[in-house]
């Protein structure tokens, strides 16, 4: 048995210097993983019940762990706005000799994805996201209860263990508490273990409501309507801001759309990327 939380794939090193952990599977059209934030985030066990359906289907999946988490670089000496993310996942695609794709985006994800179509619309065919960050104004973010419960699991002064990493998940991220598996906790407390404060300490999302309509590439959006991370104001904002956008909205789910539903998510992505 692997001592390692998740399994270790390829890596590349960027012109910026860092070096991108990812996953890279599949042939055919190319579709981008990006994972959330929080400690012990990673593109794998964000993603591991869905990127293999769309292998499957006939499509290239690229999911990395972005800069600051998972088995990538995670520099303490700069801070992380939402530019840094975004400079690094085009270096790795560009590295990797990717020039189209589509990215699928959860939380702090969907913020790097709608960022990353407006600094770079030529390169994004479609987009996918689930409950994105960058739609809000911090406070915003702060007043959500799951947030709450994030900064005092991991404020408290007290060691942070499995099993409150485990009542935090449940609480803040699903309604069904049996998507957070003691496999899925394993993973994300052993990554956790390998992170360094300054990604969370550092990380700024604009606001970009008022740019959505610059984006013209289709979109799907999933947001599930027991969320307790990202203010449902989102929904309308990108309902109405994204001129080719379509919204899905599902009942019983919270932040973790791709693993509380996740037959549900697949089928619809897949769907998305042969209709459009």
């Amino acid at each position: 048995m692997s001592s390692k939380p998740i399994p270790e794939h390829q890596y590349a090193t960027l012109p910026n210097g860092y070096r991108i952990h990812y996953l890279d599977e599949g042939k055919g059209p190319v579709v981008v993983f990006l994972h959330g934030s929080g400690n012990g985030a990673s593109g794998y066990s964000n993603f591991k019940h869905n990127y293999p359906a769309l292998v499957e289907a006939g499509y290239r999946v690229i999911v990395p762990d972005m800069i600051g988490f998972g088995y990538s670089d995670k520099p303490d000496d700069v801070e992380y706005p939402l530019d840094f993310f975004i400079e690094c996942m085009k270096q790795l695609l560009d590295v990797v000799g990717i020039g189209r794709y589509t990215l699928v985006g959860n939380s702090l994800g969907g913020a790097v994805a709608l960022g990353f179509a407006l600094a770079h619309p030529d390169h994004v065919e479609r987009l996918v996201l689930m409950a994105p960050g960058g739609l809000n104004d911090l406070p915003d973010y702060l007043a959500m209860p799951g947030m709450a419960m994030m900064f005092g699991l991991f404020n408290s002064g007290e060691p942070v263990t499995e099993a409150r990493m485990k009542e935090f998940f449940r609480k803040a991220f699903v309604v069904d508490p049996d998507c957070v598996t003691d496999e899925l906790v394993r993973e994300r407390f052993g990554i956790m273990k390998l992170q360094n404060p300054q990604v969370i300490k550092t990380m700024k999302v604009p606001n970009m409501t008022d740019r959505l309509g610059e984006i013209g590439c289709p979109a799907l959006t999933l947001w599930g309507l027991n969320e307790n991370m990202m203010p449902d104001s989102g929904i309308m904002k990108l309902a109405k801001g994204l001129k080719n956008g379509r919204m899905v909205l599902v009942p019983n789910c919270g932040h973790w759309v791709m693993m509380e539903h996740r037959e549900l998510f697949n089928r619809m992505v897949l769907d998305f990327l042969r209709n459009g």
